[in-house]
């Protein structure tokens, strides 16, 4: 079945590409539309296996786990939203029939995603939290300033999407740093300025694979040390109810499949936010 259908694809591929050249619109090689059919056919594959890959019912029980089941398997997702789905902007709602659904990945497209904590204590606490039913998912448009939420909860054991809500960031629960995150992640002169005096580093013993090493970031060295930050769109998850927002924020930005993981905590003083702490 795979097989026909590879070929089926290099068949309607091939067929297009002709078309194109033939019109003189499409200049692409016979290797080109190959590779496209290959790669085309490899995803459709990679989704199949995953549809047919029951989630472990112990994957409900922390909502990390879920999720990432969620957005990998389209047959999971569907099975798992309140149909029809409520949509909501401001004062206006509709729904969307299960028909009309399509599948949302999050963040699995991408190599890392990010998420936002008040303390540390709160980031250690979701890692094995089983007692939370329910979490919001955000897609937040920096440069739009607009956050698109995802609204789950758990029903009878059972992670389910409930509604979608589309809001100002103005109205977020950490809309302070966000605003300040945006000009942060995007601009080196405003970065430097947005230091405290000393930055405190933790990252890895180049010694030592079982130890970390410690030292001070000051404003003059920040540019040898400044990492490559998301902007444009990021992601978060909001486990439990919104809580409102403290003088302290824990930026995380951790990998999907590689293990790496970037804290940077800012600590909000004098009115402004400040990078207090980086963690690799």
């Amino acid at each position: 079945m795979k097989q026909f259908l590879f070929v089926f694809l290099v068949a309607v591929l091939l067929f297009s590409a002709c078309q194109g050249q033939k019109s003189g619109s499409n200049e692409e090689t016979t290797a080109d539309t190959i590779q496209k059919a290959d790669t085309t056919a490899s995803t459709l594959e990679e989704e199949v296996a995953s549809e047919q890959t029951p989630m472990p019912k112990a994957a409900d029980e922390l909502f990390d786990d879920f999720i990432f089941n969620f957005a990998a398997n389209r047959k999971l997702q569907s099975s798992r939203i309140k149909f029809p789905l409520k949509i909501q902007r401001g004062e206006e709602v509709s729904y969307t029939k299960k028909g009309q659904w399509q599948m949302e990945y999050f963040f699995m497209k991408q190599d890392s995603y990010t998420l936002l904590f008040n303390s540390e204590k709160e980031m250690e606490y979701v890692k094995e939290a089983t007692d939370i039913n329910h979490a919001i998912v955000e897609k937040i448009y920096l440069e739009g300033k607009t956050v698109k939420q995802y609204v789950f909860d758990r029903v009878n054991g059972l992670w389910m999407l409930q509604e979608v809500i589309h809001l100002p960031l103005s109205e977020s629960s950490n809309a302070s740093f966000l605003e300040f995150y945006a000009h942060f992640a995007s601009d080196p002169d405003y970065q430097q300025k947005h230091l405290m005096e000393s930055v405190k580093f933790v990252g890895p013993d180049p010694d030592d694979d079982f130890a970390q090493m410690e030292g001070v970031i000051t404003p003059d060295t920040w540019e040898a040390f400044a990492p490559e930050l998301p902007s444009g769109m990021i992601f978060n998850i909001v486990y439990g109810e919104p809580q409102k927002e403290t003088g302290r924020k824990i930026f995380v930005l951790r990998g999907i499949a590689n293990g790496m993981e970037l804290e940077l905590t800012f600590k909000h003083e004098g009115g402004k936010w400040k990078l207090e702490k980086m963690t690799t």
